[in-house]
């Protein structure tokens, strides 16, 4: 069985209408957020069962829930025809080579999400899943931002070429700069896993391969950090194209 942990992640949820077989509360907390939730479930007729810390300890697989554990069915994976966008419409996708960390791809679900991405895409191998410490990384942001799973990444880079999406790459040997490139229109952005970047393949897959200029001796920074970067960069311009500007 699924479970979502942490006070936010779950209040999020919530939020959105999401439904779950109950959720586990640690006796004794005196937590207001906390109480909120219990006062939400409780309005929405979702059981509640008050356990020792322990207890949740056990069902979390972790110490880190907040006095809180949700448990129901897992987020659902979608295809990646169900995140591309209609012919003509603008779009920002983000696709990722190889994160396997499951706080980065939290952090990134996050990230895309106040940036203003239609949805993250991920390898069915060589990928952290959409786990319950995903869920906590990403803070609620997976309520709202679908993800979908690709058998192979490669492939569903041809697959957004052909719906004329621009792909670009970040790869820190890159010529061009994140800052001298136009993201708006029809956008996906590719992100390499932890300590490697990108794949060569899918390297070659990219209309543009773009680098973060850094001041100090470390070249790369971490993928959630980048992501964070260029996202909003993405963002900047995106939403000058809103406001009509040039």
């Amino acid at each position: 069985m699924h479970c979502l942990i942490g006070i936010h992640a779950v209040e999020e949820a919530l939020r959105a209408g999401r439904s779950f077989e109950r959720l586990l509360v640690a006796r004794g907390s005196a937590n207001p957020r906390l109480q909120r939730v219990i006062e939400e479930c409780r309005a929405r007729g979702v059981p509640l069962r008050f356990e020792s810390r322990q207890a949740l300890d056990r069902a979390a697989a972790s110490a880190a829930h907040q006095g809180v554990v949700a448990l129901g069915a897992a987020h659902r994976y979608r295809d990646l025809e169900e995140v591309i966008a209609p012919p003509g419409e603008d779009s920002l996708l983000v696709l990722l080579d190889g994160v396997e960390d499951p706080h980065n791809l939290g952090a990134i679900i996050r990230t895309a999400h106040a940036a203003g991405a239609g949805a993250i895409v991920i390898p069915q191998r060589r990928s952290a899943g959409l786990t319950e410490t995903v869920a906590k990384a990403a803070a609620g942001a997976l309520e709202y931002l679908p993800v979908a799973r690709a058998t192979n990444l490669n492939r569903a880079l041809e697959t957004l070429r052909e719906q004329k999406y621009w792909i670009f790459g970040l790869d820190e040997r890159a010529e061009k700069t994140y800052q001298e490139v136009d993201y708006r229109g029809r956008a996906a952005m590719v992100l390499g896993g932890e300590g490697r970047g990108l794949h060569q393949q899918v390297a070659r897959h990219c209309d543009f391969l773009v680098r973060i200029p850094v001041a100090g001796r470390i070249a790369s920074l971490n993928v959630s950090v980048a992501a964070g970067v260029v996202l909003f960069e993405a963002l900047r311009q995106r939403n000058r194209l809103a406001d009509g500007s040039s």
